[in-house]
């Protein structure tokens, strides 16, 4: 309550709520975000598809390695190395991460070791599940929804849809079984890959399924999870 004293008896008013600031389900807009984050991968099919009408495989991916590859790191390099109070935080993690790298790079090149290939392609497949997951407790928390259970059931979900997805694509599974295989890696029989693609895609539909069902139940007693991650998945 106010006490207002005004060229009046005092009395009393009610206090004027603060106005709550107005949540958002989007980091950046609806448009940007549907442009930038979530339906990337559709603008990204057709360009594509339209690449290889003109350039080899070889050329785009020379391509989206020169350039790409820096418009993705550079910020990262930026934001390590030039914000004062990040690099103090994580000084030596910053210094010999980067020499330790170049070391094991520079080793495995030296004496023709193809593991390290097989190395850089799983730590890629969970750079991109780690960033579809980041992406969607992003969006979670603009929401106001922080449920232990729903951030498990998130992460469990896109890791096993990686996971899935690279052992149903026949082309990623020669590829890795190329480069497994010229590893040094034991040998894998055909039944064995089966009953892994078999209980993986399993799963993964449960934990879907277990995924949907917390969303519908944390929407129904009010701690909604953003509805634009299932977009995101």
């Amino acid at each position: 309550m106010q006490y207002v004293t005004a060229f009046s008896r005092p009395q009393t008013v009610p206090a004027v709520p603060a106005a709550a600031p107005r949540r958002t389900l989007w980091i950046l807009g609806s448009w940007r975000d549907l442009i930038l984050y979530v339906g990337t991968p559709l603008l990204l099919v057709p360009v594509f598809a339209l690449a290889q009408a003109r350039w080899s495989a070889q050329d785009i991916y020379i391509f989206v390695a020169a350039f790409g590859a820096t418009g993705h790191h550079l910020p990262g390099m930026i934001r390590a190395y030039g914000d004062r109070a990040l690099f103090e935080r994580f000084r030596w993690r910053f210094i010999f991460a980067p020499i330790f790298l170049l070391g094991v790079c520079v080793a495995f090149t030296w004496w023709d070791l193809k593991g390290l290939v097989l190395v850089v392609f799983f730590w890629g497949v969970w750079h991109g599940m780690m960033q579809t997951y980041g992406f969607c407790r992003i969006y979670d928390a603009k929401a106001g929804s922080f449920a232990p259970v729903t951030r498990r059931l998130d992460l469990a979900t896109c890791a096993l849809w990686f996971a899935t997805a690279v052992l149903l694509s026949p082309q990623r599974m020669a590829d890795t079984l190329e480069t497994y295989y010229a590893s040094g890696g034991p040998y894998l029989s055909p039944s064995f890959l089966r009953a892994a693609q078999q209980i993986l895609l399993g799963a993964a539909i449960s934990a879907s399924i277990l995924f949907l069902g917390n969303f519908v139940r944390m929407w129904v007693v009010g701690k909604r999870p953003n509805p634009v991650k299932l977009a995101l998945l």
